[in-house]
């Protein structure tokens, strides 16, 4: 089942996430991006077929996507797919395979 995702930019906190159940809730915060508030909303798959379902449905509504894989973001490596929305919000689809050191590199890039 999937889980929604929204990321949240501050100021001054490296990186903290809640996985809520009651609404399926993947919910994070970091300070990674130079503009603050709602950085980017998705979809946590929780399988690598869940991901590539979503990915499917993105190609089938003809939405420009880009696919990652392996990538090492937030404390984990995932599987990905970004694309962005009409109005320019960039959305990530997401499957999580293993737990990461934190990156030097800016994360989460679309």
């Amino acid at each position: 089942m999937k889980r929604f995702h929204v990321h949240v930019a501050v100021h001054d906190h490296d990186y903290a996430k809640w996985m809520l159940d009651g609404p399926r809730i993947d919910f994070a915060i970091s300070d990674r991006s130079a503009r603050k508030g709602v950085d980017h909303p998705g979809l946590q798959a929780e399988s690598g077929d869940e991901l590539e379902e979503i990915g499917t449905r993105l190609v089938q509504a003809d939405v420009a996507t880009t696919a990652q894989k392996n990538a090492s973001c937030c404390y984990a490596k995932s599987d990905k797919h970004w694309t962005i929305d009409p109005q320019g919000v960039a959305w990530e689809s997401f499957h999580t395979l293993d737990s990461a050191q934190k990156t030097a590199a800016a994360c989460c890039a679309r």
